[in-house]
């Protein structure tokens, strides 16, 4: 697949600007999946401008952990809130539940060797679209795993 444009980049950046704008006025109830994955939205600091970036991510979860494909659609390009992610692994999630949103800060770290064949199979079983990914980029798509900070080691 080639890199995308730069029109079609700024639509997307606006679906999600709007996406995020919603899920927080929302509780998370809207948009609560994107093509059936379960959404949350995800603040990094950018690694360039150092301002605090938010994007709505699919995700799953393994115990306390969550666990998000950095897939950017099939893309060649690695999305940039992961390339965020890679320079300052602290970040906040913001995930809806019953009581409306949950703010959770998260350590964030690459899944390598078996823990990545785990959290991919588990994630493209639960999401097969993340199968039709892989078939479109040249890149390995990353597992990245999303620790909480009250969570208890590994």
């Amino acid at each position: 697949m080639a890199r995308r444009s730069r029109l079609f980049n700024r639509v997307i950046r606006g679906i999600c600007d709007w996406q995020v704008r919603t899920y927080r006025r929302t509780g998370g109830r809207r948009p609560a999946t994107m093509r059936g994955i379960p959404v949350l939205l995800l603040t990094t600091r950018g690694r360039r401008t150092g301002l605090l970036r938010t994007r709505p991510v699919g995700y799953g979860r393994d115990g306390r952990r969550f666990v998000v494909i950095a897939s950017n659609g099939g893309d060649d390009a690695t999305p940039a809130w992961w390339l965020n992610l890679r320079d300052d692994p602290v970040a906040e999630l913001e995930v809806g539940g019953p009581g409306g949103l949950s703010v959770v800060k998260v350590r964030a770290s690459e899944a390598v060797g078996e823990e990545y064949d785990r959290l991919w199979r588990m994630m493209s079983r639960r999401h097969p679209v993340y199968l039709r990914y892989v078939e479109m980029t040249r890149r390995r798509i990353p597992v990245v795993v999303l620790e909480p900070f009250d969570a208890p080691p590994p």
